[in-house]
């Protein structure tokens, strides 16, 4: 890894979340967020690395949650994310190379491609699976984002060292 990871993105389906949408009858009513997740994001951003949510769909839910994390990166409505990650970038002057991603389903396939160091949650489609680095051993919505979080934290405090036994080299 040329560069020391100063950037995480995340989706939110399927990632932050469990991936299942609860409608009611005035549409879209509750999203459940893993609190060890949103432990481990502040964790991380304590320590300098920006987090990044970028989502296919939108939801109020997503800009509360994230709001309460301190995340100021929040794209919701993406069609194209890696788009936004390269322009959200080339803002902040981060090379691809030291982002880190974390996804779940094909429409994340281009960022996981494009960065760095590429995590895909447990329960994640097949080429998501394939193509990233490692896999989380926790599906997404139950933990998994943190263990991406202690994954990079421990990558911070020794640069060069093997991953965790919590997330498995693909």
């Amino acid at each position: 890894m040329p560069h020391a990871i100063r950037l995480l993105v995340l989706d939110v389906d399927g990632v932050l979340t469990d991936g299942r949408l609860y409608f009611g009858p005035r549409g879209e009513a509750l999203k459940v967020f893993h609190v060890r997740d949103g432990n481990g994001i502040v964790q991380l951003r304590r320590t300098g690395v920006v987090v990044v949510v970028i989502s296919g769909r939108r939801s109020p839910m997503v800009a509360v949650r994230c709001r309460e994390l301190g995340v100021q990166h929040v794209y919701q409505g993406a069609r194209d994310k890696l788009a936004v990650l390269r322009r959200l970038c080339t803002r902040l002057k981060v090379p691809l190379t030291a982002c880190a991603a974390v996804g779940d389903d094909l429409p994340d396939l281009p960022v996981l491609c494009a960065v760095g160091l590429s995590f895909a949650v447990a329960d994640a489609h097949v080429e998501v699976l394939r193509a990233a680095r490692f896999v989380t051993t926790l599906p997404g919505g139950q933990g998994a984002v943190r263990e991406v979080c202690d994954e990079l934290l421990a990558r911070r405090a020794r640069p060069a060292r093997a991953p965790t036994a919590r997330t498995r080299p693909r």
